[in-house]
């Protein structure tokens, strides 16, 4: 385990007794309902990591980084901003994945591009969000994601 991970863990643990400290009744009613959400998202979870799974066995992420690195940067970089876009992938799962995908070889403005667009664009819940908050809403804010998500990919490869 990484410094920033036993960080996070040990920070998480202060801020629980701090909070057992001042109100033990509110935190333990908060527990319970953290228990119950995450019991509720336990199936979405699962499901979610096995298809992952599954796909990265069909498809190993060496086949995946041959691919991109066969094409042009900016090739690949369009294209795996197209398929996040289209991919509804949780935060905690895509940073791994991508992960992967960069130990395989793909290289970082692609893996960016993927990622953010992953995180920051949403095909699949698009019609939600169009019933909830208007359909120039979310044409708007999926628009100036996807923008946002390939200025932070060219970025990144500046920067590394």
């Amino acid at each position: 385990m990484d410094i920033f991970t036993r960080s996070l863990w040990i920070g998480t643990a202060m801020f629980l007794i701090v909070s057992f400290i001042k109100n033990k009744s509110k935190t333990k009613q908060a527990l319970k309902m953290a228990l119950g959400m995450g019991k509720g998202m336990l199936g979405s979870i699962l499901s979610i990591i096995f298809l992952i799974g599954l796909l990265l066995t069909l498809l190993p992420p060496q086949e995946i980084a041959l691919f991109f690195g066969k094409q042009s940067l900016f090739i690949a970089t369009v294209a795996s901003a197209a398929l996040g876009t289209i991919t509804l992938v949780p935060a905690f799962i895509a940073f791994p994945l991508v992960g992967t995908l960069v130990d395989s070889g793909v290289s970082a403005v692609p893996a960016a591009a993927f990622l953010t667009t992953l995180t920051m664009v949403g095909i699949v819940t698009f019609p939600l969000e169009k019933r909830a908050f208007g359909i120039k809403f979310a044409l708007t804010r999926n628009g100036l994601s996807f923008i946002f998500a390939m200025i932070i990919a060219l970025i990144l490869g500046v920067i590394l």
